[in-house]
């Protein structure tokens, strides 16, 4: 067993440094299962198999200290050799294999149940969401908002809430779905969503902006047009760049692209059944919906809700919309 566990522990080591150099496409949710499901069967076998024979061993080495100071006693020997308390005690502790797997089994399958199931974590690695969201923001993810689902395969597996216009949410980037994404959502099922002359429209109804105080962008030291844009009952603020032209270029080719058309003055797209229109609220420094298409609702990951530390910024630290 000493063996077979270095080799499991060796080959979960080679996949996660393989990871970490960019050697493979990494799957985090993957990976923790079948930590889970290891770890699992071996708690399984240390509480049925591998603690029952140590407590036996145990319990053997002591019936037979008792039996041979019950023997020297019939012959008048009274003074043994003292066993140190505790010695015997050694028998029940875990050889190191178990403690690497069955020892770390209750944390791991914790962390699976609460990654999986209620909140994931994730940081923010780009300012496409900048108002909103600052690089370096560490938010959490509501995983079971939008309806449980099933680790790995991500299937849903209890209804939960709709999504909502204005909901910011992580989704698996349709082109490359081992990438998480985070954007706004701006257009439903069966929406039509035009943006055009910078100027978002649903269903041929404006969405109202009023413009507010500029935003002052920390990194590249400068100010930025920022606006107050009624997508949903909460408000939320968005940049525009106005030396950015309108025009979408080199967007990508994508599933129902027929359903939307191009000009110089922007985009207009009719989602399909099944979809959602997603968009930064950094709207000129966003790669999103207008450029790579739709996503899917098999590959929303959950709703995010809530900056949980930034290191650069504690006043981060809150809810957001």
């Amino acid at each position: 067993m000493q063996t077979l566990t270095a080799l499991v522990l060796a080959a979960f080591g080679a996949y996660a440094g393989a990871w970490y150099f960019g050697l493979i496409e990494g799957n985090f949710s993957l990976l923790l299962f079948a930590a889970t499901v290891v770890t699992g069967g071996y708690w399984l076998a240390e509480r049925f198999y591998f603690l029952p024979q140590r407590r036996k061993a145990l319990a053997l080495a002591e019936a037979q200290a008792q039996q041979r100071r019950a023997d020297l006693a019939r012959m008048g020997i009274t003074q043994t050799d003292t066993v140190e308390p505790g010695a015997n005690s050694a028998l029940l502790a875990q050889p190191w294999w178990l403690d690497w797997t069955a020892g770390l089994f209750p944390v791991i399958v914790a962390v699976f149940v609460l990654r999986s199931f209620l909140f994931e974590p994730f940081k923010i690695p780009s300012g496409s969401m900048i108002p909103t969201l600052l690089v370096g923001d560490l938010i959490l993810v509501n995983k079971y908002h939008y309806g449980l689902r099933l680790p790995v395969i991500n299937t849903r597996i209890t209804q939960g809430n709709p999504v909502q216009r204005g909901d910011v949410i992580v989704f698996r980037y349709p082109p490359k779905p081992s990438l998480d994404y985070i954007k706004r959502v701006v257009g439903l099922p069966g929406d039509e969503v035009s943006y055009l002359n910078k100027r978002l429209s649903i269903n041929g109804q404006p969405v109202a902006v009023q413009p507010v105080a500029d935003f002052f962008d920390e990194d590249q030291m400068r100010y930025a047009r920022q606006f107050e844009e009624a997508l949903a009952s909460q408000p939320h603020r968005l940049l525009l760049d106005e030396r950015r032209s309108a025009a979408i270029s080199e967007a990508e080719r994508f599933p129902f692209k027929e359903q939307c058309r191009y000009s110089v003055e922007g985009v207009v797209c009719k989602v399909p059944p099944g979809h959602y229109f997603m968009m930064g609220d950094n709207r000129d420094n966003s790669l999103d919906s207008r450029y790579w298409g739709f996503v899917p609702e098999g590959n929303i990951v959950g709703r995010a809700f809530f900056v949980w530390m930034n290191f650069g910024n504690l006043k981060r630290i809150g809810s957001f919309h």
